[in-house]
């Protein structure tokens, strides 16, 4: 049923964990079987992803195809971890029973969100509190 490189990501996981200085963090979820991924990636000065993590709430091929995506970005460019496909990480695993591919979706998914979050940020978009509008005070009579 599953392949021995899918259980060993399961049994095994690597890069799990929220990382410390994290610049990016996707998180998508699966609303029909309840699967939610978190994606961690902290991306230096020349656009390499440095470090990577994840936190997955889902059965074992969640686990494994986060696992598997985090270790085929590691080192990467923010550019080449976008071009990361779920039928790229099903073959690095040698394989998913077709009632799991939607996983190795999420963890495409969740590659893009985190790079997609990194960019936001670098560009002031995102992470950032918006100061709160003040309302003159109203004055008692």
């Amino acid at each position: 049923m599953y392949s021995e490189k899918v259980l060993d990501h399961f049994q095994n996981p690597r890069n799990m964990g929220e990382i410390e200085g994290y610049n990016g963090m996707g998180m998508v979820g699966n609303a029909k079987c309840g699967d939610i991924m978190q994606m961690f990636i902290r991306v230096n000065d020349e656009g390499i992803i440095e470090d990577v993590g994840f936190k997955t709430f889902g059965c074992g091929a969640a686990v494994a195809t986060s696992s598997m995506a985090t270790e085929m970005i590691k080192g990467k460019s923010v550019d080449e971890a976008l071009k990361l496909s779920n039928a790229a990480v099903v073959e690095a695993l040698e394989g998913l029973p077709p009632v799991k591919i939607h996983c190795s979706v999420l963890a495409e998914e969740a590659v893009k969100a985190a790079v997609d979050d990194y960019r936001k940020r670098k560009a002031g978009e995102a992470g950032e509190a918006q100061p709160e509008e003040k309302k003159p005070e109203e004055e008692n009579v």
